[in-house]
């Protein structure tokens, strides 16, 4: 099972039931090396390159429940592109 968030797709996806939390990562979570909170009380973690890797969210069954939604702000992000030869060479 994967999930999207933020074109992000995390391939590790567990769900703790008892607790309401809900852990995505890319890969291995042993990647990353920062950590930071978010508005909603939610948790960010980063790799090396700064580009995020993996997301803990906080009671999302209660939010989604409650709230019809869970919104994550996330703050800028680095992204990076390098298959855009044929664009650029049509331009």
């Amino acid at each position: 099972m994967t999930v999207t968030i933020a074109g992000i797709t995390f391939d590790r996806v567990v769900y703790d039931a008892e607790g309401d939390v809900l852990y995505l990562h890319v890969g291995e979570p042993s990647t990353a090396v920062q950590f930071d909170g978010t508005e909603e009380g939610h948790h960010v973690r980063y790799g090396p390159d700064g580009a995020i890797v993996g997301i803990t969210l906080v009671s999302p069954r209660q939010l989604l429940e409650q709230e019809g939604e869970l919104v994550l702000t996330l703050p800028e992000q680095k992204v990076r592109a390098t298959d855009l030869g044929h664009v650029l060479a049509a331009a």
